[in-house]
């Protein structure tokens, strides 16, 4: 007589699984870790305002240029989702997102002080919203004649960053929150933040908590000299 084999019943399913909140923390914990201290408030909606805030000050006269280098332009571009992981950035690329900076930076103390904003800056901005070709470009040459072709794989990669950066500009600088807009009052910081309430002057916690230090410092001494 042949024996039956008995089969293990499965195993119920977790209630508690759920595939899509699964894949979506296996995606968060894909995606890239941006570098540098955490956003300033509106940052995280424009990323305009988290190039402006690109190079930092900190006490002690210690300043560190995000963009600084080929490498750090690179792991900036790469954590913003704004290139591949694969990209190898140029001195030539990191000084075009640096010089884009320079032009946002300017655009947005014109808008914090109501003032006319600098023609060059302006027009910086509007370049770079019409750097990325959707098209094969026409050059010409005494080798070749005219021909057509497509830009280099790192100049296209630039170019649309550049792009995005300067067109998210444009957006934050024509949106209501413009009016929001305000530097960061503890120095020697140079953050720009959004105001998420009219009495906030800080960037961020820290910078908030060193002011509020050196005004009780402040009070301390004048006390103690009376």
């Amino acid at each position: 007589m042949r024996l039956m084999k008995e089969t293990a019943p499965a195993a119920p399913a977790d209630p508690a699984a759920d595939p899509v909140a699964d894949l979506a923390a296996d995606l968060a914990a894909a995606r890239p870790v941006r570098s540098g201290p955490p956003l300033a408030p509106g940052a995280d909606r424009y990323l305009a305002l988290d190039l402006a805030n690109s190079d930092l000050a900190f006490p002690g006269s210690r300043d560190v240029d995000l963009l600084g280098t080929p490498e750090s332009a690179r792991e900036w571009l790469v954590t913003r989702e704004l290139a591949p992981a694969e990209t190898v950035l140029y001195d030539v690329c990191a000084g075009r997102l640096r010089a884009l900076r320079d032009a946002v930076r300017a655009l947005l103390s014109a808008r914090v002080e109501d003032a006319v904003a600098p023609a060059d800056a302006v027009r910086a901005v509007n370049d770079a919203l019409t750097s990325a070709p959707s098209a094969a470009l026409l050059h010409w040459d005494d080798v070749h004649g005219p021909y057509r072709a497509q830009a280099h794989p790192i100049d296209q990669i630039v170019n649309h960053a550049i792009a995005v950066l300067a067109a998210d500009a444009a957006d934050l600088l024509t949106a209501p929150d413009a009016a929001r807009l305000t530097p960061c009052g503890a120095t020697p910081c140079r953050r720009f933040l959004v105001r998420t309430h009219a009495s906030r002057q800080w960037c961020s916690t820290r910078c908030g908590d060193r002011v509020r230090a050196a005004r009780a410092y402040a009070r301390r001494t004048r006390g103690t000299a009376d």
